[in-house]
């Protein structure tokens, strides 16, 4: 709003009645206010994108000569709403050596995946002086360049947090940790092209909230929602080290029953705890459609706004799990369900949750917990005509096989598995053995040429961009065997996928399509969240976990969000889900007859 305007209601105020002298008051009062926090807002948002900029490509900075967070907590306490672009500028690089003697950096790399990067913030910017925009572009044409990119792969912070859990952050840590959270979106997270067009915006009023909220509670929310706007499933376990997790995600009782969660309803699987719900009349194979008053479509949603999964098949998939018990909208010991039962007919219960201060109650979930991962190996398939292949359970294969017997022990594995009608490679799981797919698959069956993907990597030369690694670099996408033989495979090949089907699983999965051209791959979306991981330590004890690498197939098919190429999707029905049915399976069998 025009100050002048205000300046002038505010003297014409003097002629009128003094009711509405206050009124027009109270008005300039909080017109002002307004206008205060949303500069504070703009300028800290500018000092983080100004701070990041410095963090990766300052040769002081970058190189870990003066560490970042220090130059950050010694200077955010200097900003305020009257700080302009300059001043924060100014005083981020007045002790910083800005003379770089040499030419500015070429990158000649080819492919470059580039769309995230974007300086529009400083270069476009009428508030900034042509001498700091000069300073700015002369800092990014002498950045530094790494050695490696092993920088990015940190651990996590192994710092213990110095603030008490009931503590609220002190302004300044609260403000860094929004400013890791966009400097690891901007210049480490490949697929940030691919968050939501309001990615920005979202974030400036994350921001806003970050700065004025009064509990740690409160924080961790703003925490949680960053994160999930990612919509990335290497994001999706942030929740785990939130303080109030259990708070947050209304995890505090346990329900009396096992289910699945399907975009309107909870499908009721299993009783845990009879004796709790024998006046409730749910049965297995019930749908619960609201919690105390709340359509599950309605929670789905808001949970999406606090859980990070790169599609919403893998979000619904991860919080079915009754151990992570997410899907809550509230933490009321005793929750109204409405429940649609197998006849179709609504009725609504109350039921009691359990509180794990019972020590007899969590006796009982937790043996269940412990029989129901026993149980959870249930892909299983014996057929005379099928060679069967469980990614998570294939080290067993070389079980008791010494080191120099390996290879022939595979080999002898694998042409068994030629003599069979059909070859299933079950992805439902992450890899328990690296070396299967990558190398005796590989060694065995595939071609010496494996052109299956493409392996973007942060580029040391220009932080926030990604160059592809080449084929001939040994490690990424097949190993060098000297004298290798192929066997060819002509019969039926399938491979299963689910929201399982994550990273490793899905880059392995890319490669058997492309070792077997005539595999069918079914199943349901799986977790879209292919490459190596990033752990970006925040602070106070917080760890970002994402993905570090662009990942597409050959053709330059995405695989972020949308996972892997389906020949076949398989949706489950309620009546399959309580029938135990293994659908994929099914399908396979059926096609050999």
């Amino acid at each position: 709003m025009n100050l002048k305007f205000l300046q002038k209601k505010l003297i014409f105020s003097i002629y009128i009645s003094d009711k509405k002298m206050k009124k027009l008051n109270l008005f300039f009062f909080l017109i002002m206010a307004f206008s205060l926090a949303y500069g504070q807002k703009d300028q800290y948002n500018f000092y983080f994108k100004t701070w990041n900029f410095l963090k990766y490509y300052h040769p002081d900075l970058a190189s870990g000569k003066t560490d970042p967070d220090s130059l950050f907590l010694a200077t955010i306490e200097k900003m305020n709403d009257q700080s302009d672009a300059d001043f924060v500028i100014r005083v981020l690089t007045e002790k910083l050596n800005n003379q770089f003697p040499g030419a500015p950096v070429k990158d000649e790399a080819k492919d470059v995946l580039s769309v995230n990067q974007n300086f529009n913030w400083y270069q476009r910017n009428k508030s900034i002086s042509a001498e700091h925009k000069t300073l700015l572009d002369n800092i990014y044409g002498h950045r530094f360049i790494a050695s490696s990119t092993k920088k990015d792969q940190q651990e996590a912070d192994k710092s213990k947090n110095q603030f008490p859990k009931d503590q609220n952050l002190p302004l300044p840590y609260r403000l860094l940790i929004m400013a890791k959270f966009q400097g690891s979106i901007d210049y480490l997270y490949p697929h940030k092209y691919l968050m939501g067009k309001d990615s920005d915006s979202y974030f400036l009023e994350l921001l806003n909230k970050a700065i004025k909220c009064t509990s740690r509670k409160d924080f961790e929310i703003i925490l949680a929602k960053a994160a999930a706007k990612m919509e990335d499933t290497h994001a999706f376990k942030f929740y785990d080290q939130l303080q109030y997790k259990n708070e947050i995600y209304h995890r505090l009782y346990y329900p009396p029953f096992d289910y699945v969660v399907f975009d309107d309803h909870l499908l009721v699987t299993r009783i845990v705890l009879p004796e709790k719900i024998s006046k409730s009349h749910i049965r297995i194979g019930d749908k619960i459609t609201e919690i105390n008053g709340k359509s599950i479509r309605q929670i789905v949603k808001e949970k999406q706004e606090l859980i990070s999964a790169s599609n919403k098949e893998t979000l619904l998939y991860m919080i079915s799990d009754y151990q992570k018990n997410l899907i809550w909208p509230d933490n009321l010991a005793q929750k109204e369900l409405k429940i649609q039962s197998e006849d179709h007919k609504n009725h609504t219960e109350k039921v009691d949750f359990t509180d794990f201060k019972n020590k007899e109650d969590l006796a009982k979930v937790t043996e269940y917990i412990k029989e129901k991962f026993r149980k959870n190996d249930n892909y299983k398939m014996d057929h005379k005509d099928i060679a069967y292949f469980k990614i998570h359970d294939v080290i067993r294969l070389a079980d008791n096989i010494s080191d120099d017997q390996q290879d022939a022990h595979m080999e002898q594995i694998f042409k068994e598995a030629t003599s069979k009608k059909a070859i299933v490679f079950d992805m439902r799981g992450y890899p328990d053995w690296g070396g299967f797919v990558f190398h005796y698959v590989y060694k065995y069956f595939s071609p010496v040429e494996n052109h299956f993907g493409l392996y973007y990597e942060p580029n040391i030369k220009n932080r926030g961009t990604y160059t592809p690694i080449s084929y001939a670099i040994f490690g990424h996408y097949y190993p060098n065997i000297e004298n290798k033989k192929v066997h060819p495979y002509n019969g039926k090949v399938f491979i299963i996928v689910n929201p399982e089907t994550l990273s490793m699983s899905e880059w392995n999965t890319m490669n058997l399509q492309n070792v077997f051209p005539q595999a069918i791959t079914m199943g349901q979306k799986t977790a879209g969240a292919d490459g190596d991981i990033v752990t970006e330590p925040l602070a106070a004890g917080y760890n970002l976990v994402f993905t570090g690498n662009g990942i597409f197939y050959y053709d330059k098919t995405q695989t972020q969000k949308v996972g892997v190429k389906i020949n076949e999707v398989i949706r489950y029905k309620d009546e399959d889900i309580i029938q135990k049915r293994d659908l994929e399976l099914e399908r396979i069998l059926k096609a050999l007859k």
